[in-house]
């Protein structure tokens, strides 16, 4: 009778330590519309925001949206894909940015998002840290700054790709590293429309590669300053003026 009390002792201590164990970050994990941050962002329990996923995805992880959604803004601190292709979503910014990247030496992606800034967000996607952000088949719209803003440390790049910048105050896309650093920027097949302020803001160091873009409805289309080199392919349709160092022929 004593062994086996001790046995039933042993199984509930046990019981006990396993349910008690904390959970691990997950290398793919799931956001919904009708998610639930609490949940463990799971296929089947998946969350509701990408601020409440993004703490429970590991390093180099992937954050997906299972459907259609408003997912909110988000602050990224580390090496991370947000891929929503093929559904809505969503990031409603009102007063504030709709992404910041702050990820020292990482590599973040962010594909198929609706990034909403209602006439008062701030800028639809603020890059300063990393190594490499590539924006693609994204659309950034009515920010009271810029779309993508680029104020990274030395060699920060930014990938902008197959994306509508739409309707900014101050322009669609800005790059000019922090404290004069050298940044970098590829930007292709992109529409930029109806931005108020120069369309494509470029300041040295720093070089920017521009391919089968269209640019108009800005009063500039492109400016360069500081050094930049500005490199345009000729499958470009500027509207407007643009301000290009070095334009290649397609071969």
């Amino acid at each position: 009778m004593k062994k086996f009390a001790l046995l039933a002792a042993c199984g509930a201590i046990l019981a006990a330590t396993s349910f008690a164990a904390p959970a691990h970050a997950q290398s793919r994990t799931w956001v919904s519309g009708v998610g639930n941050d609490a949940d463990p962002c799971s296929r089947t329990a998946p969350c509701r925001t990408f601020a409440g996923a993004i703490s429970k995805t590991a390093t180099a992880g992937e954050i997906n949206c299972l459907d259609s959604g408003g997912f909110g803004a988000v602050t990224i601190t580390k090496a991370i894909s947000i891929i929503c292709d093929g559904v809505i979503g969503g990031v409603l910014a009102a007063g504030t940015n709709g992404v910041i990247v702050n990820a020292a030496a990482s590599e973040v992606l962010l594909s198929g998002l609706d990034i909403e800034g209602f006439g008062t967000g701030l800028n639809g996607v603020r890059v300063l840290n990393a190594a490499t952000v590539t924006i693609r088949n994204t659309s950034i719209r009515n920010f009271t700054q810029r779309g993508v803003s680029l104020e990274g440390p030395a060699n920060t790049r930014v990938y902008l790709q197959d994306s509508q910048i739409i309707s900014n105050t101050l322009g669609g896309f800005r790059m000019q590293g922090v404290g004069g650093a050298s940044n970098n920027a590829v930007i292709e097949r992109t529409t930029f429309d109806l931005n108020a302020g120069t369309a494509i803001d470029l300041v040295g160091p720093g070089q920017v590669i521009l391919s089968a873009n269209t640019v108009g409805f800005s009063p500039t289309s492109v400016a360069s300053s500081g050094g930049v080199a500005t490199i345009s392919y000729g499958n470009n349709l500027f509207r407007t003026s643009a301000a290009i160092t070095q334009t290649l022929g397609l071969q």
